[in-house]
């Protein structure tokens, strides 16, 4: 059973999903690869997790947060993960190209398979996938649309 609830955020109505204690997803409501709600949601509004999701999301909208600290879990390939954890090793306020994070996996030849699971984190925002940029220093995609891209980077104080 998924567990989720939604929040107001200052960019939008952002979905929460959890699993078994740990956040599952993050997803601003008209972004890319929204989930759609099925037998196996269950709204839950009392999950501690979620819960401490959304104390954590309203402090950084806030300016008061830098580092989410919650248990995670996404979902995806192993080669995802791998993307996701290194997305996760990139502090507010710094930046990061597709290729910087492929040299850093060593796996240089793999820009697009980066770019690829970049745009698939189901945990926005909280894994810091709006931090990757193109290898020419401009803002590239992101699910939650370049505008959101661009005001995440600004509250943190992200220079191009």
């Amino acid at each position: 059973m998924i567990e989720y609830f939604d929040i107001d955020s200052p960019l939008g109505r952002i979905r929460l999903a959890a699993q078994n204690g740990e956040l599952t997803g993050c997803y601003f409501e008209d972004q890319k690869y929204y989930p759609e709600l099925t037998t196996l949601w269950r709204h839950n509004p009392d999950c501690t997790v979620l819960q401490e999701a959304a104390r954590q999301l309203e402090l950084y909208f806030a300016g008061q947060l830098q580092r989410f600290d919650l248990p995670l879990a996404p979902k995806g390939t192993a080669f995802q993960q791998e993307v996701w954890s290194a997305l996760s090793d990139i502090e507010s306020g710094r930046l990061s190209t597709y290729q910087q994070i492929a040299n850093f996996l060593g796996r240089p030849r793999a820009t697009r398979a980066v770019g690829a699971a970049v745009g698939r984190n189901p945990i926005s925002v909280i894994i810091p996938c709006h931090r990757v940029i193109g290898g020419n220093g401009s803002l590239t995609g992101y699910a939650g649309g370049l505008n959101r891209k661009q005001a995440l980077l600004e509250l943190e104080n992200a220079l191009l």
